[in-house]
């Protein structure tokens, strides 16, 4: 009898509702932080990158963000789980390092050091929020 490792998917139905809310709670995470920033602290969220005009960040543009990198990393987790046994590490070492290489946006682009601190807050609190949801499936 010959045996084949099957990679580590958990069952679909239990799966699925989790991590949409992974997403969700991600996406949230980021809106909360923007509640409190702007509107509470008044803190003005702008980026600049080179010498274009900022744009100022709004919640709008936090949930597309949000959503759209929440769904990116779900997207890769599923692929790497129809490919590899160990996908859930794989996944996140990916997302840590995808992490660490978002936070250099808000560096580099915030208008403000409140800016940079809100925006740099709102990528933690989103991986953060993700990957404790992904990961537990």
């Amino acid at each position: 009898m010959v045996t084949r490792p099957v990679a580590n998917t958990p069952a679909a139905t239990n799966v699925i509702p989790s991590r949409a809310l992974g997403v969700l709670g991600a996406t949230l995470a980021a809106v909360a932080v923007w509640a409190v920033a702007v509107p509470v602290l008044g803190v003005h969220l702008a980026i600049r990158f080179g010498n274009a005009d900022a744009q100022d960040i709004g919640v709008g543009l936090v949930v597309i963000a949000s959503l759209i990198g929440s769904s990116a990393g779900l997207g890769l987790l599923i692929a790497l789980e129809k490919m590899s046994t160990r996908a859930i590490t794989i996944w996140t070492a990916i997302s840590i390092s995808a992490l660490v290489i978002s936070l250099s946006f808000p560096l580099v682009a915030g208008t403000t050091v409140s800016a940079k601190a809100s925006l740099a807050l709102m990528h933690v609190a989103v991986a953060t929020i993700l990957i404790a949801a992904l990961r537990r499936g």
